[in-house]
């Protein structure tokens, strides 16, 4: 069967209009249907959304994607009552599709309150997200549930009951596992909440192990919206039941519900309710549920309060960083600065030297990396909280050793937080402990390992100040300039822009850009191009006067460099700091340069200077050039 502007091939009529407008119109319009009958090809508004139709049947999955992305569109062209009685329908018969494209639907009917007529009309669309919701997908079920609680905020009382929670039953009573994984997601949604206790916990003693997993991802949730009576009765066997059920994939979620359960209950009963199970899971056989104890320490460290903190999570704690799984020592390692914050005042100083500082110090040298790296990300962190002395005395071996660790990530994230320790201990103490290995790692013989402190060194540069660096970090800065490895002078040139924008012109004039023009006599041709390089990032942060007095000079000179590459870079650096220069500079000084250069014999030269050429003529700026050479350019 065709449609009356032939924009679609459908098999049936009865299925015309669901996926045709055009025939809704002609049915509705017989003149307006015979007038597209006699001439298809003339312009129609609703052509557009036409073509979106019908691509939601189309055998290409991505025109299928793109057509469900513009699912609003088309549902604003039928309007409500259409959508609600023809389109939803539709796709709730042809819910069988490519992943991306369910996924595509679930996330778009989320939004789709306006578009069905508003809450009084919102109940419509709870048939498509049922059926979405027990996809094999789990990425699709996640957003069905997403959509389905979104709308619930919008259905009335009675629409919840009537039309939603039977919804809900039918999914937790499901044959399939997936219907019953995503009833998981609904309880918290369903009211009164205490009817759903029942139905909670049947699925979290379900035979299959991820409804089991889904109702113990949702535990803590569901346990926030229920009553504290509720919480002590059911929710507590539940969490008991969980946490010491025979996959540890669900036993790892129930971690994840203990935070939220410890928040909601009294101080007096975390003891007695949480505890035990907690103290079972921090030394589970499965190292992915220790892992997750590690992950989650600082939050159940702030839900259970600073008695419980030293009484029994501290020897936890320690446990955890002597794990013998990597991943839990890194997990737990990482949690060290956060630990010894939310420890009470009273007791921090003590906990941390006589319990965390001897087990930091074993994983300073461990042979893990990925341990190594973790506990370099926080341990400049706990010299704010020791003080002085104690970091002196203590943490700045450690700090030295991790420097001077083979593992460049160990190195890198040392210095990434040396301001830490400055603001603890003071420049001139930093300085006679940790530069000289700073200084070690800047001349290594890998360029990966040099190029990483270059790319810190304006942060060092920043908290050590300007006298410090200039009297310790400029001569290296200098010298990587003129490194064998590109990749090297490229982030040395990058590192003076840098520098120049913290410490100001005046310090680049007296300081860099002697330095940087000096180079431009150096025999080595690569050495000379990374003056134009300099001069192409220094020129804009250090202003008009200081490029056109001391730079433009040196590059004016380069452009009779034997060497061709150089020529052309000196016609790219014009270019690049033109804007930068006076009108007066580029007629007297600039223009005669690019002239000569755009005759050059070498091919590559000629055509940059042409570009220069081009590029000065910009709008605002305005070249007297000779007629010829302005021809050749136009050219």
């Amino acid at each position: 069967y065709l449609c009356p502007i032939g924009c679609c091939h459908l098999t049936t009529r009865k299925h015309v209009p669901s996926i045709c407008l055009h025939f809704i119109q002609a049915e509705t319009n017989p003149a307006h249907s015979e007038s597209k009958m006699a001439g298809a090809e003339g312009d129609d508004s609703l052509y557009p959304i036409a073509v979106l139709i019908d691509e939601l049947r189309n055998e290409d999955v991505q025109l299928r994607l793109n057509s469900i992305k513009k699912l609003s569109t088309i549902a604003l062209a039928l309007g409500v009552e259409r959508t609600r009685t023809e389109l939803l329908p539709f796709l709730t018969d042809t819910i069988y599709d490519e992943d991306e494209v369910l996924l595509a639907l679930a996330e778009q009917l989320g939004s789709f309150t306006v578009l069905v007529g508003g809450p009084e009309y919102v109940h419509c669309l709870l048939p498509p997200l049922e059926s979405l919701a027990t996809v094999e997908e789990t990425v699709v079920r996640d957003k069905a549930v997403e959509s389905l609680r979104k709308i619930s905020q919008e259905h009335s009382p009675v629409d919840l009951e009537v039309h939603f929670e039977p919804l809900v039953k039918r999914l937790a009573c499901g044959d399939w596992f997936t219907s019953r994984t995503s009833a998981c997601g609904l309880f918290s949604v369903c009211y009164p909440l205490e009817r759903w206790v029942t139905h909670f916990r049947t699925l979290c003693s379900d035979d299959t192990p991820m409804v089991r997993r889904a109702a113990a991802s949702k535990l803590g949730e569901f346990a926030k919206v229920l009553e504290l009576d509720y919480v002590k009765s059911d929710i507590i066997p539940l969490f008991t039941a969980l946490a010491s059920d025979e996959q540890d994939s669900v036993r790892l979620l129930a971690v994840e519900a203990c935070v939220s359960i410890a928040t909601l209950l009294p101080q007096e009963d975390l003891e007695a309710l949480v505890m035990p199970t907690l103290r079972q899971a921090a030394e589970d056989k499965s190292w992915r549920v220790r892992y997750m104890v590690a992950d989650k320490f600082s939050e159940l460290q702030k839900a259970v309060g600073p008695e419980i903190t030293k009484n029994d999570l501290v020897p936890a704690f320690q446990n955890l960083l002597k794990d013998c799984e990597a991943e839990v020592r890194a997990a737990a390692a990482n949690k060290v600065k956060e630990f010894c914050e939310n420890l009470p005042e009273d007791s921090r100083e003590t906990i941390i030297m006589t319990h965390v500082l001897p087990c930091v110090k074993e994983l300073v040298s461990d042979t893990n990396q990925h341990v190594k790296s973790a506990l370099a990300s926080v341990i400049m962190g706990l010299s704010t909280i020791l003080g002085k002395d104690n970091t002196v005395e203590h943490l700045l071996p450690l700090f030295l050793a991790q420097l001077k660790d083979e593992c460049p990530e160990v190195r890198l994230n040392i210095i990434s937080n040396l301001d830490c320790v400055n603001e603890v201990i003071g420049i001139r103490q930093l300085s006679q402990s940790l530069l000289p290995a700073i200084v070690e790692l800047a001349e290594d013989a890998k360029w990966r390992v040099r190029l990483a402190i270059i790319e810190y060194m304006p942060l060092l540069a920043g908290q050590l100040g300007v006298e410090f660096f200039d009297e310790k970090l400029n001569s290296l800065c200098m010298a990587w300039l003129v490194d064998h490895v590109y990749a090297i002078r490229e982030a040395a040139t990058c590192n003076l822009m840098k520098l120049v924008e913290k410490f100001g012109a005046e310090w680049a004039q007296n300081t860099i850009v002697p330095k940087v023009l000096s180079m431009s006599n150096d025999p080595n041709y690569l050495h000379r191009m990374t003056t134009l390089f300099c001069i192409n990032a220094l020129s804009e942060v250090c202003g008009q006067e200081i490029t056109t007095k001391h730079m433009l000079p040196v590059v004016l000179k380069m452009a009779s460099d034997q060497v061709a590459n150089v020529r052309f870079n000196v016609a790219k650096c014009l270019q690049k700091i033109g804007p930068v220069l006076d009108s007066s500079a580029l007629q007297a000084e600039v223009k005669p340069v690019l002239e000569i250069l755009a005759t050059d014999q070498d091919m590559d030269v000629k055509y940059f200077a042409q570009e220069a050429i081009s590029g000065i003529l910009a709008p605002g700026i305005t070249l007297h050039l000779s007629s010829s050479l302005l021809q050749e350019v136009h050219f």
